[in-house]
């Protein structure tokens, strides 16, 4: 029988979930039990390779400390990577005893927790130990403690030994209906090789660099694809201006989808065309994209845009002017 013990707290002397999984190894290698501890911290820059250690396991010891809030880091990165690239099928064969114990408020929810996220992996949790515990040397001199300890690995032993079996949970139920990862069509092999891509930071890097000179090529083509819309229409007015002596006006159009304004500014022969903004002009005219296309096109007149609801105010004499000043009918 193998078992692995996973320890997702810091480490440090104190630590009362480091004594207790440590007296459970002991009396696990004592049932002739083949145990391995994966200190989590010591692996944190390759935890997401950890899920393969799983194939050889017959049951798994969850152990974390509550410190101040919730399961902790590590521990909660080694779940993300069994959901990412573990071995389902060897994962739902396998036994899961949660051990957490707090140096403050909340092992009983740490605990659930893990018992969850086991169960939504599609593995088989198993009765655990929690509690809170403010000094290892209250469990070490405490002999009640030491008897729990002794009677929940006896436990694990035991439903690891005969496959116990239990009742499906909810939780195993929706992830089967609802909440199945979406598939990337990956060998079991495949995946773990993927897990190693993700665990090298020099390939994870490399990564990360390809996708910002994509992000930047996208982005000049976008830049570009937005400088040559700010000259649209404009060569478009200026090719077909004619102007009449004497006359000024000037005219602004909101046209559908731009940010800025198309600006025209006659005075006499001279034309500026611009995109920007402009009060009180003489001529305002809210028009939509097709219209305007029809009318550079030659299919339509600026008078007949207007009948057919291009939005306009202003001076109507400077309206009915604009046909004669731009020609673009044929």
């Amino acid at each position: 029988m193998n078992i692995h013990i996973y320890y997702g707290g810091r480490g440090i002397i104190d630590d009362p979930t480091q004594y207790v999984i440590g007296r459970m190894q002991s009396i696990l290698e004592e049932l002739r039990v083949n145990v391995t501890r994966y200190n989590l911290i010591d692996y944190k820059n390759t935890i997401t390779t950890l899920p393969q250690t799983l194939k050889d396991a017959d049951g798994i010891i969850l152990a974390t400390t509550v410190e101040w809030y919730g399961i902790g880091g590590y521990m909660q990165q080694f779940l993300d990577a069994c959901w990412l690239f573990g071995d389902k099928e060897k994962i739902s064969k396998i036994y899961m005893c949660p051990v957490v114990m707090s140096t403050t408020y909340g092992e009983r929810e740490a605990k659930l927790n893990l018992a969850t996220a086991w169960e939504i992996l599609g593995g088989l949790p198993c009765s655990g130990i929690c509690g809170y515990i403010d000094s290892t040397i209250t469990l070490e001199m405490n002999q009640q403690y030491q008897l729990i300890i002794e009677k929940k690995t006896e436990n694990l032993y035991r439903t690891i030994n005969q496959r116990m079996a239990s009742f499906p949970a909810s939780n195993q139920a929706v992830r089967q209906k609802v909440n199945i990862p979406k598939d990337i069509s990956l060998t079991p092999q495949e995946t773990e090789q993927f897990a190693k891509y993700v665990a090298d930071d020099s390939y994870v890097q490399k990564q990360k660099e390809d996708i910002q000179e994509l992000t930047d090529y996208f982005k000049g083509m976008m830049e570009q694809s937005t400088e040559d819309s700010s000259e649209e229409y404009i060569a478009a007015f200026r090719s077909h201006f004619h102007p009449i002596a004497g006359f000024q006006a000037d005219y602004c159009f909101i046209i559908e989808g731009k940010d800025s304004h198309l600006i025209l500014q006659v005075d006499g022969p001279r034309l500026e065309v611009s995109y920007g903004t402009m009060e009180n002009p003489h001529v305002e005219m809210n028009i939509g994209r097709t219209l305007m296309e029809d009318i550079i096109h030659g299919r339509m007149t600026f008078q007949r845009a207007f009948m057919s609801g291009a939005t306009t105010r202003g001076d109507f004499k400077a309206l009915r002017t604009l046909d004669q000043l731009f020609l673009f009918q044929s």
